[in-house]
């Protein structure tokens, strides 16, 4: 038996994406939608017609042998001839084998979906009958799939993360919407269901920008997620948006790389790139070329960049997080049974607990407290409030590790991906600070300038943004580590204004000397590979920083991530939009 704990190296590695991606077609992906009802009968109905669809294999494991040999063995008359009448048996026959193909083939391609369901369903009808369809079809030979995690997270104890049947009421109801809006629970929303209250407003503005009322269609929406997620080798959220690009009615060509979709599409391309990786160099002249040259309308434009900024945003919190594969996506699941070199349940893709100690947490507390109780001498003038912003803006330069690389993208990413050597650079070099000044929120904010522009151009969903955006920043349970009753939020403010600094967001009411008091360098090291470089973020940095903090609360760091990096993307966005029309 293979030993289940990892090894340092390969803790440092980053996961290599493999070939990761399977498109299923429409009536595939369709095939347990019905499940998808708060309507115990409606899905009894359908739990019926589903083990219906499977009795036939049921016999004969999932195998077409007895029309096969049919097929090879048609009867002869007196002279050892085929008859008419044999030869249109035998036809009728090679027809019913390509249907049974078909069908088997169909089958074969819902086993992995009735696995996640019966493991992440919320519904317990549900589970318990795709359990048992399982455990008929194994005990008749058929090839059933194990899954390859025993939870959603690699950096996260599968035994710490919240269940798909949690006994929390809010947590369970918000598992249902995501199950009736997406016909699933992905590792996503479990993750993100230690945090309901962030996981209901999530939940409504994704539903919204790709399913709502606005500009887009709703295949240019989910294409647009793919173009996204692939600048940051997300596999996890191209395969997902791949699936709902083929349930919008997509043109399936578009699947074979950015050279096969319309110009309009293919030139948004460019604001993708710098969006995801140096928001400064976005300009007018960008926003000009889309809306004069492509037929971008300015409402088109800014429900695509929405779109653009949300899946750069959780590409971070996929790879942050450490977010395994769908169960029925690829590398979610196996149809070869385990061997004896192996962990049976890959329990060692989910690291163990440890118990919680005090020593981290008390000394972090102490920093706050000092922080906020005691006076400060004198008010620092505005010359050295600057340097000390742009000591920390240079200081986040030596943070970068030069001997961890990201993993090679695979071909079937980077038919998705243009320039993939476009990445990050750190704002501190980006040459000249008068041609790139460093953005000053005073000029320019989300609250006072960015929110009425975007709700203006896409009504409301600046609204709904600006909800989720103050979730993040004031969500708090007054706790860190096993300690109770603390005030998180000089700890939260240096978090999220640490962020916008290495996008060069200034806030320039707040004093940068604090990052340095509460923000040890092994976070500030983690938040800059989850923010920058996600696809290159390890379980050893996971684990590295917080050692005495609960997993909880390293989400809500990455949740931190996830929606100052939005807002930063934005604001840079808006500001262009905001000079071309005046």
């Amino acid at each position: 038996m293979a030993d289940p704990t990892p090894s340092d190296d390969a803790a440092s590695r980053p996961v290599s994406n493999g070939s990761s991606l399977h498109i299923l077609d429409e009536t595939a992906l369709r095939f347990c939608q019905g499940l998808a009802t708060r309507e115990l009968r409606t899905r009894s109905e359908t739990l019926e017609s589903i083990s219906k669809a499977f009795e036939p294999w049921l016999g004969d494991g999932l195998r077409t042998e007895s029309v096969a040999d049919a097929i090879a063995q048609p009867e002869n008359d007196a002279h050892g001839n085929s008859s008419d009448a044999t030869l249109s048996v035998e036809e009728d026959l090679l027809e019913i084998g390509e249907e049974v193909e078909e069908g088997r083939l169909l089958m074969q391609e819902q086993l992995p979906v009735l696995l996640r369901l019966s493991v992440q369903c919320p519904f317990s009808d549900v589970r318990e009958r795709f359990t048992s369809l399982l455990e008929h079809l194994k005990m008749k030979t058929a090839k059933v799939p194990r899954r390859l995690y025993s939870g959603p997270s690699r950096f996260i104890p599968a035994q710490e993360a919240v269940p798909s049947d949690d006994n929390n009421e809010k947590v369970q109801m918000l598992f249902i919407d995501a199950f009736l809006q997406n016909n699933r629970v992905d590792n996503i929303t479990q993750i993100m269901g230690y945090h309901p209250q962030y996981l209901e407003a999530f939940l409504r503005t994704q539903q919204i920008m790709l399913r709502g009322d606005g500009p887009l269609p709703y295949d240019y929406r989910h294409y647009i997620g793919i173009m996204a997620a692939g600048r940051h080798q997300c596999s996890y959220l191209i395969n997902a948006q791949i699936q709902e690009f083929v349930l919008s009615g997509g043109d399936r060509g578009w699947l074979q790389g950015l050279e096969y979709v319309p110009k309009k599409l293919a030139d948004l391309y460019e604001i993708n790139k710098i969006l995801a990786h140096q928001p400064w160099l976005i300009t007018k002249v960008h926003i000009e070329k889309l809306t004069k040259g492509s037929g971008w309308s300015l409402s088109e434009l800014v429900h695509a960049i929405v779109i653009l900024s949300h899946f750069h945003s959780l590409s971070s919190f996929v790879h942050g997080c450490g977010i395994n594969p769908e169960i029925d996506h690829v590398n979610g699941h196996t149809f070869r049974p385990p061997s004896l070199s192996e962990d049976i349940d890959v329990l060692s893709s989910s690291p163990t607990p440890s118990p919680l100690q005090e020593g981290e947490v008390v000394i972090l507390m102490e920093k706050m407290k000092k922080l906020t109780e005691e006076p400060q001498e004198g008010e620092a003038s505005q010359e050295e409030m600057t340097k000390r912003f742009e000591k920390v803006e240079s200081q986040t330069i030596e943070l970068t590790s030069a001997d961890v690389v990201a993993p090679t993208p695979q071909a079937d990413i980077l038919r998705f991906v243009d320039d993939s050597h476009f990445g990050y650079q750190d704002f501190a070099k980006r040459g000249e600070a008068a041609d790139i000044p460093t953005f000053r929120v005073q000029d320019y904010s989300w609250e006072e300038h960015g929110y009425s522009l975007l709700n203006r151009l896409y009504p409301d969903m600046g609204t709904y943004l600006d909800e989720k955006f103050g979730i993040t920043y004031e969500l708090t349970y007054y706790t860190m580590g096993v300690l109770n009753g603390v005030d998180t939020s000089t700890l939260r403010r240096s978090i999220w204004n640490y962020i916008h600094c290495m996008f060069g967001i200034r806030h320039d009411d707040y004093d940068y000397g604090e990052v340095n008091q509460l923000l040890e360098r092994s976070l500030k090291s983690y938040i800059k590979t989850v923010t920058c470089f996600p696809e290159r973020t390890t379980r050893k940095d996971f684990d590295s920083f917080w050692r005495d903090f609960k997993y909880s609360e390293k989400v809500h760091v990455n949740l931190m991530v996830t929606e100052a990096r939005m807002q930063a993307e934005l604001l840079y966005a808006l500001r262009a939009l905001m000079r071309h029309m005046t």
